[in-house]
C-alpha cells in the first residue's frame, strides 16, 4: 500500500476488481494505492465498528447504505486499536457530520490512519456484481497511483487472495492481558485472540467473567496457566484451513470437557476440531441485519455477521465425533448455512456471527449467558 494524504477531497480514483470491470469516483480518505478482497456489508449503521473490526484484515468493504458517515467519528465506539480494513468504498459520504458525540469526520479519520477510499460509486452496481460474480481482489487507485486500467489490473492479480491466507496472529495481541470482572468476580475465563472485538471481553466481564486475552499463539499450557472456569475462541481474519494450532488447542480443551465457547472464527475452529470441513461462501455475510434462527428454541434472531468462510456441517442430523455427539445449533434463514455448533455430551457451542454487537442488534446477547450456565453446571 502506498499513501499520500494531500488532495484527498480532489483527487480522483478508481476501483479495479480482479475481472476486469472498473468504476470511477473521487479519492476518500488517504490518497494512494490498497488491494484487498472486495466485500460488501449490508448494515445501514454501525460504520465505526465495522472499520475497526479485526476480522476485515485485508479487506476493502464497500458500504451498500449510501450515505456513510453522518454521525462522524468518536474515540469511544471503536472495536481495536486502528483501523483494519484494506479499503473503503462509499457511495455519497456526509458533507458534514451531524451527532453530538463526533469529534471528527469519517474523512478525516480514513486519511489520518492511512486507508485508501473512494466516493461516488454507484454501490448498488458494485454490490450486485458481487453478488453475481462472488468476492474478489480488488486495488483502489487514486492521485499519483492511477494509470490505465490494463496496468492497474495486472497490479490486482498480483494481490494474495483470501483462500490459503493465515491472518489471526497478524491481528492478535501480543501479549496477554486481562479484562477484570465488572462487580464481584464469578468466573475466570482463557480467551483466545485470533481478532477479538473490544466488546466481547466487555461483554463477559458484565457477567461477573475476568477475562484472559491470549495471544493467537498460546498453547494450551499457557491457556490453563490461568486456571479458566472456560475457554473462549474468538473472531477473526483469513481461511480457517490455516489455522492448524488454534485447533490443536481446542482439541486440547475439548479433552479436558473444560466449557467452550467460539464466535466467529472460533465457530469455524470448533468445526474443524470436530472434523468437519470449511469451505468459502460466495459472497460471505457481512452486516447487522442477518436473519438466524436457534434450532434449540426456535426463535428468530436478527444479527451481526462477518464471515467469508462456514462450516460444512449436515443440517439434518447429530453427528458422532471424537468428542462426543454434535448438532447443528443455528442456521441462517437466508441460505442454510451453518451458523451455530454444540456439542451434546459435553459443555461447548459455538456461532459464527458476533453476539457481542456493539453497534446492535442484541437479539443473541443471551449466548453469554449460555455461556455462564455452562460454567456454573461444570462447577457444580
Amino acid at each position: 500500500m502506498t499513501i499520500s494524504t494531500r488532495g484527498a477531497a480532489k483527487a480522483p480514483a478508481v476501483l479495479v476488481l480482479e475481472d476486469g470491470r472498473a468504476f470511477r469516483g473521487r479519492a476518500y480518505g488517504a490518497v494512494g494505492e490498497t488491494f484487498g478482497e472486495a466485500v460488501f456489508s449490508t448494515g445501514m449503521t454501525g460504520y465505526q465498528e465495522t472499520l475497526t473490526d479485526p476480522s476485515y484484515h485485508r479487506q476493502v468493504v464497500v458500504m451498500t447504505a449510501p450515505h456513510v458517515g453522518n454521525t462522524g467519528v468518536n474515540d469511544e465506539d471503536p472495536e481495536s486499536g486502528r483501523i483494519w480494513v484494506s479499503g473503503y468504498v462509499v457511495r455519497d459520504p456526509a458533507r458534514v457530520p451531524s451527532n453530538w458525540r463526533a469529534q471528527r469526520s469519517l474523512d478525516e479519520e480514513l486519511e489520518r490512519q492511512g486507508v485508501v477510499g473512494i466516493s461516488g460509486v454507484d454501490t448498488r452496481a458494485l454490490t450486485r456484481h458481487l453478488r453475481e460474480r462472488g468476492a474478489m481482489r480488488v486495488g483502489i487507485f487514486s492521485g499519483d497511483a492511477v494509470a490505465d486500467e490494463a496496468t492497474l489490473l495486472a497490479r490486482v492479480l498480483r494481490a494474495p487472495e483470501m483462500v490459503g491466507a493465515d491472518l489471526s496472529a497478524e491481528v492478535a495481541t501480543k501479549e496477554t492481558y486481562v479484562v477484570p470482572a465488572i462487580g464481584t468476580k464469578k468466573f475466570t475465563v482463557a480467551a483466545i485472540d485470533l481478532g477479538i472485538k473490544g466488546m466481547t471481553p466487555h461483554r463477559m466481564a458484565e457477567r461477573g467473567i475476568e477475562v484472559h486475552v491470549l495471544p493467537a499463539t498460546a498453547t494450551l499450557e499457557e491457556v490453563y496457566a490461568v486456571e479458566p472456569d472456560g475457554v473462549f475462541f474468538s473472531n477473526g481474519p483469513g481461511d480457517p484451513a490455516t489455522a492448524d494450532h488454534p485447533v490443536s488447542v481446542m482439541q486440547g480443551v475439548l479433552e479436558r470437557k473444560t466449557p467452550l465457547f467460539g464466535i466467529c472464527f472460533g465457530n469455524q475452529i470448533l468445526g474443524r476440531a470436530l472434523g468437519f470441513g470449511t469451505y468459502k461462501l460466495k459472497y460471505g455475510h457481512r452486516g447487522i441485519n442477518q436473519p438466524v434462527q436457534d434450532r434449540t428454541t426456535g426463535k428468530v434472531e436478527v444479527t451481526a455477521h462477518n464471515h467469508g468462510f462456514a462450516v460444512d456441517a449436515p443440517l439434518d442430523k447429530v453427528s458422532d465425533t471424537k468428542f462426543g455427539r454434535a448438532e447443528v445449533s443455528h442456521v441462517c434463514l437466508n441460505d442454510q448455512v451453518v451458523e451455530g455448533l454444540q456439542l451434546l455430551d459435553q459443555p461447548a457451542f459455538s456461532v459464527q456471527y458476533h453476539p457481542e454487537a456493539a453497534a446492535g442488534p442484541h437479539d443473541a446477547a443471551y449466548l453469554f449467558d449460555r455461556f455462564v450456565s455452562l460454567m456454573e453446571g461444570q462447577r457444580a
